[in-house]
């Protein structure tokens, strides 16, 4: 931490937040750091927030591989990517000088559709129907084809996405320490016609998964982000792989990752 001393604060602009926040920035200062108003000035991006704060913060500053980012809550609710709570200023200081803290590497979604835009997300990616109806779309792993589904959706998730809209529809949990993505159905068809796995099933980050949308669909697919839609028109082909970038984040000795699934869902 020594050598990262630019901090960019990442929180809604209005006075109850601003408010809230000058104290974190004075207390940045008092330790010699430098509060800095461009997030691209910055090699510590701090979000204020929930775990929503903290997805938007890593998208609009651009999944930044060359800086460290933390996450603030300021909430009572339980957050996977918040480390310090707003009002402990003491564990915040106590994490500052004695370097109680290690950097976790989240991985990183890579979604490029009709091969020509590319898109990431840290939590999943999520393909469904934009109308209250099946769709089908052919399953490749690399050039593989797998099987052909049909149903209301897939959600592609990361590791760390595992716990959140992937674990709602049955999936597992998975070790961020893997690199891997995660492949979940949403209420799939099985008959004479159509056969899927019918379970999760984990890719290691060799593979690429394909989804082919058929001829009969509308080929306007919803597909989102972490918390985001993306506009869409005209879909043929949407491609999802582990990316090359990882996320590295501020994490504290004593709350692991599985501490906090067990905190959050024990």
């Amino acid at each position: 931490m020594s050598n990262r001393r630019n901090v960019y604060f990442f929180h809604p602009r209005n006075k109850e937040t601003n408010a809230a926040v000058k104290p974190l920035q004075e207390l940045a200062v008092k330790y010699d750091f430098t509060v800095v108003e461009q997030s691209k000035e910055a090699n510590i991006i701090v979000s204020i927030g929930d775990d929503g704060a903290f997805l938007q913060a890593v998208r609009q500053t651009g999944f930044r591989d060359d800086c460290l980012y933390a996450g603030v809550a300021t909430s009572e609710q339980l957050n996977f990517y918040c480390d310090f709570h707003i009002n402990e200023k003491e564990k915040m200081i106590d994490a500052i000088t004695s370097e109680n803290i290690e950097v976790r590497r989240f991985p990183v979604l890579e979604t490029t559709i009709d091969q020509e835009t590319t898109f990431h997300s840290l939590n999943e990616c999520l393909v469904r129907s934009a109308l209250i109806k099946t769709f089908t779309m052919d399953v490749f792993i690399n050039e593989n084809h797998f099987e052909t589904f049909r149903g209301d959706g897939m959600v592609i998730s990361t590791p760390t996405g595992s716990t959140a809209y992937n674990k709602s529809v049955n999936g597992a949990v998975v070790d961020p320490l893997l690199p891997c993505i995660q492949i979940s159905e949403l209420a799939s068809l099985n008959n004479n016609n159509y056969r899927t796995l019918g379970s999760s099933f984990i890719l290691s980050n060799e593979h690429t998964l394909t989804l082919k949308l058929s001829n009969d669909n509308s080929h306007y697919p919803v597909i989102g982000l972490d918390n985001e839609a993306i506009s869409t028109k005209h879909v043929d082909q949407i491609q999802v792989r582990l990316s090359d970038r990882q996320v590295k984040t501020v994490k504290l000795k004593d709350n692991s990752f599985w501490q906090r699934v067990q905190r959050t869902f024990l």
